[in-house]
């Protein structure tokens, strides 16, 4: 590819090496969760969210579980500004909820924003400045001191108007464009802004690292994060946030490795929106957390309402691909995945296991509002008799013998492969009946009885090739006797192979399936179903089935 040479690496290494995350090998508890999904996100939306709209998903992040929002940036926009005011005056923001608010270093704008803020009982103030090289030669010409200087100069401003603004006020500050700052710098400037603000344990004050543009690779994020971590005055007053986009396609591992290094708090969105390749997503990483046994303080047990709620304020979709949300990502299409879940599957349930260790599957789908049936067993062209024998299994009670579910698999694969789709439940129900159940052609059975004398003696009323006929047959059990009496209607050799019943638990009727294998043609199997209130009638029901299928065969 043409041009890579004019590309360098922009970010910058802290002075000292800063590993002591590698030590760590999960995430221990959930960070504080920053939903930044009504500014950043919103921002990023082709039609921004209108005022009801904001509202209504406001709401719907509190009762996700989110404790702290950013609402917008009030002295930007008079729709935000409005939102803001609007659940202020109404007293829509509950009492363990806090709202933060963005504002640029600047007078003016600091001013509008503590305007819209007066009476909120909770709020963080977020200010920032751009602090990255590319940024001070390009966008500011400006030396490091006059960008300090723009930074302190916020600060100071921020207290002055938080204490003639009714209300409780937390302040953050961001040196915007972190990863494109020098760290030592990046700690000094920070620090230039916590001379200021003074936080103490009663009231901490946030800072924030941003991956505005994501440049390296995670671990390096990770060993930044460490440094400021460990550069900071006053850390144990000091909630140090992390808040990754995703340039790189890296953002959740910026934000576990940031977590390990020794970030507390994330600022993300649902499923990632944000401007270019968007925000972190907090799903992901939050369902990470769950999956490894952590609590993660956020509640995405029904995740399809999730994926509306954020489908229908961001008009956008949530991709079939989407970790943990999409449609697709418990389906299991490849027969041995299928086969490896279906067993899991079994196993479980035999050992009656509280822990999840199921093949192919992190995650029990039921713990996001998924369904087994509907979402991890999906039969196309390329499923195996193991899923196919589990779905018939656990949506109509059929429980196939192991030797007839291969032959089944076959054809269905074959039904999906020839129409070139995905074959619903009901689709390959209605394969397994067309095809093996209760079949009367070309046999058709009507009646069949049976007199104990020399072993078993049946009498068995048919139709074949259009003339009805009572046949005999005598054998060492009723199946025998009916095989025998069948074999002199049939004009070819064959024997009963396998033969497999049980209950059919799924309906409200008290029915019996049974299964029949027969042997003819030099060795060749042949299977029939039969399914009848009365097991001998499911039997026999089999065996002309499987005699059929024989026959229409030929």
């Amino acid at each position: 590819m043409k041009n890579y040479e004019k590309y360098e690496k922009g970010y910058y290494m802290p002075p000292y090496p800063c590993l002591d995350w590698v030590k760590k090998d999960r995430v221990e508890k959930a960070p504080i969760w920053c939903s930044v999904d009504l500014r950043d996100g919103n921002q990023a939306l082709v039609v921004p969210m209108s005022l009801d709209q904001k509202l209504e998903f406001f709401r719907f992040l509190c009762k996700l579980g989110f404790k702290e929002i950013e609402v917008g940036f009030p002295a930007a926009s008079e729709t935000e500004y409005e939102f803001l005011r609007t659940l202020i005056e109404k007293d829509m923001i509950p009492d363990d909820v806090t709202v933060q608010v963005l504002t640029q270093s600047r007078e003016h704008i600091i001013a509008k924003t503590f305007e819209a803020l007066a009476g909120c009982k909770k709020a963080i103030v977020h200010l920032y400045n751009s602090t990255s090289v590319a940024q001070r030669e390009q966008v500011f010409r400006k030396p490091k001191d006059k960008i300090t200087e723009i930074a302190v100069t916020g600060a100071k401003l921020a207290m002055e108007f938080a204490a003639k603004t009714p209300g409780n006020f937390l302040f953050e500050y961001s040196p915007e464009s972190f990863t494109g700052t020098e760290p030592e710098y990046a700690a000094e400037i920070c620090n230039s802004v916590l001379d200021i603000w003074r936080p103490t344990a009663d009231k901490k004050a946030i800072i924030n690292l941003p991956v505005t543009v994501e440049m390296s690779m995670p671990h390096v994020y990770a060993q930044q994060v460490e440094y400021m971590c460990k550069e900071l005055k006053g850390r144990e007053n000091v909630i140090v946030s992390l808040h990754p986009h995703n340039d790189r396609g890296c953002a959740v591992a910026d934000s576990e490795m940031g977590l390990l290094a020794g970030g507390d708090r994330i600022e993300g969105t649902l499923f990632g929106n944000g401007e270019r390749t968007g925000n972190v997503d907090i799903v992901t990483l939050a369902m990470n957390l769950f999956s490894q046994g952590v609590d993660p303080k956020l509640d995405f047990s029904d995740m399809p309402s999730v994926c509306e709620a954020y489908e229908k304020a961001t008009g956008m979709p949530v991709g079939d691909r989407q970790p943990y949300a999409g449609r697709l990502v418990f389906a299991a299409f490849s027969g041995s995945h299928q086969d490896a879940i279906a067993k899991g599957m079994k196993y479980r349930k035999e050992r009656e296991l509280d822990k999840w260790t199921v093949p192919y599957l992190p995650i029990d789908p039921h713990d996001v509002g998924r369904t087994y049936d509907a979402d991890v067993i999906r039969i196309n062209s390329q499923s195996g008799k193991g899923g196919i024998g589990y779905l018939m299994e656990n949506n109509f009670g059929i429980v196939m013998p192991q030797n007839m579910r291969e032959g089944f698999g076959y054809e269905v694969k074959s039904v999906s492969d020839h129409a070139h789709k995905e074959l619903k439940p009901d689709e390959v129900l209605k394969i397994f009946n067309d095809r093996y159940v209760n079949l009367s052609s070309p046999i058709k059975l009507y009646e069949h009885h049976y007199e104990q004398k020399d072993g078993i003696q049946a009498r068995v009323t048919v139709e074949y090739k259009g003339e009805i006929t009572e046949l005999k047959g005598s054998g060492n059990g009723r199946l025998d006797a009916v095989n025998h009496a069948l074999a002199g209607i049939v004009g070819k050799e064959f024997s009963i192979e396998e033969y497999q019943e049980h209950a059919l638990t799924t309906t409200s009727k008290s029915q019996a399936v049974a299964y029949v294998c027969i042997s003819h043609d030099g060795g060749k199997k042949t299977w029939g179903v039969g399914i009848h209130n009365d097991i001998i009638a499911a039997s026999v029901a089999a065996l002309v089935s499987a005699v059929n299928r024989m026959l229409s065969a030929d």
